[in-house]
């Protein structure tokens, strides 16, 4: 079932503030040279985002692209409100915003359509990664140029950063772009340097031909804040369908393929992150194998995880070595879990399904 209700609208954003609720740690990171983790200033209290719409930045992008952004939903809870807020005050308004919701009952959809969004009603049992967002192309942004993925845990950190993702475009190679994302304020120093080194705060621009420098994360591109141009999307067959999860690495290792570019807009921000348990880690690595082991090719033309495993490894040792020594035992247990989950995971052919569903995070994907 649709809901049909007219698309954002600016009316009233730019006076509007959004204040985080926590009163806990946040981080933030200044720029540092590319395999070292940024300097962080650890802070109490409540963030306060820049969220004040004030006169838009000189836009790049040109007047007639035509942009659509689709955010797939599932009790998003609380932070539901500072999402629509951050939302209706981008400089940038896309052209229709869809919210995709898997049967919420939290009351989400209802907040979505009265921020004037249109909100798509799915069964739950039915989502898939890849195939729910695909299916949303084609349903909703068919004439788009650019499409742009939000999940719902992503707060947009600035008004102009949908504009500043979606600027990547003016270099026209560049078919993919993903934005930075940057631990939430009650991120524990294992999540937030998991953000930090995975999103640091200088942009860059990945080719096919970066693969012997940057093996797999060439392909590195996070739906949880993307945006994709359409026509390449097409030509390369769009995101693939009833994947675990990757489906956001899935199309850009196939976008490279083709000769594309994926840029990393930096200065394009939400907050996203999250404070896995030791069995939650556990299992999105079982689910990572599982991925991996599904689509051999990626691992094939990209190279292993192993070389940036370790650089990760080195880095966090020093992180938390820094800034928070207490925590390396659970630190080096975590990644004894995540090796077991993953070597687990490329070996699920040989599991029972019913084993397969209990080891992962995604358990709907089984059944």
């Amino acid at each position: 079932m649709i809901i049909n209700s007219p698309v954002l609208g600016g009316s009233g954003g730019p006076h509007a503030i959004v204040i985080y609720p926590e009163k806990t740690n946040s981080y933030s990171a200044s720029a540092a040279p590319r395999g070292k983790i940024p300097t962080i200033r650890f802070t109490r209290g409540t963030r306060l985002p820049n969220l004040t719409a004030t006169t838009p930045i000189p836009s790049s992008v040109p007047f007639a692209r035509r942009i659509v952004l689709l955010v797939p939903v599932c009790n998003p809870g609380p932070q539901w409100q500072t999402f629509l807020q951050a939302l209706k005050v981008q400089t940038l308004q896309p052209d229709h915003c869809i919210v995709i919701d898997s049967e919420s009952t939290d009351g989400a959809p209802e907040a979505a359509h009265a921020a004037g969004l249109t909100v798509h009603r799915m069964a739950r049992a039915d989502f898939n990664h890849g195939t729910t967002r695909q299916q949303a192309i084609e349903q909703f942004a068919a004439d788009a140029d650019v499409v742009v993925f939000l999940t719902q845990d992503a707060l947009l950190v600035e008004p102009s950063a949908l504009q500043q993702l979606v600027a990547a475009f003016d270099d026209t190679p560049v078919a993919a772009a993903y934005g930075r994302q940057l631990p939430h304020a009650n991120a524990t120093p294992v999540a937030a340097h998991a953000r930090l080194f995975n999103y640091p705060a200088t942009s860059h621009t990945r080719r096919l031909s970066d693969v012997p420098a940057f093996g797999i994360k060439t392909c590195f591109l996070s739906n949880s804040f993307a945006a994709y141009r359409l026509s390449a999307l097409r030509e390369a067959g769009g995101f693939p369908a009833n994947v675990i999860l990757g489906e956001d690495m899935h199309l850009a290792a196939r976008l490279l393929k083709a000769g594309h570019a994926i840029a990393y807009q930096a200065q394009a921000t939400v907050y996203h992150s999250h404070n896995y348990s030791l069995l939650a880690e556990f299992r999105r690595y079982f689910d990572t194998g599982v991925f991996h082991a599904q689509h051999p090719w990626l691992t094939q033309d990209f190279g292993g995880a192993g070389r940036e495993g370790l650089r990760f490894l080195r880095s966090e040792m020093v992180y938390l070595l820094k800034h928070a020594p207490w925590q390396l035992p659970e630190a080096a247990c975590r990644t004894a879990l995540k090796a077991l989950g993953y070597r687990l995971g490329r070996r699920h052919a040989a599991l029972p399904q019913r084993v397969c569903s209990g080891l992962s995070m995604h358990k709907g994907y089984w059944t």
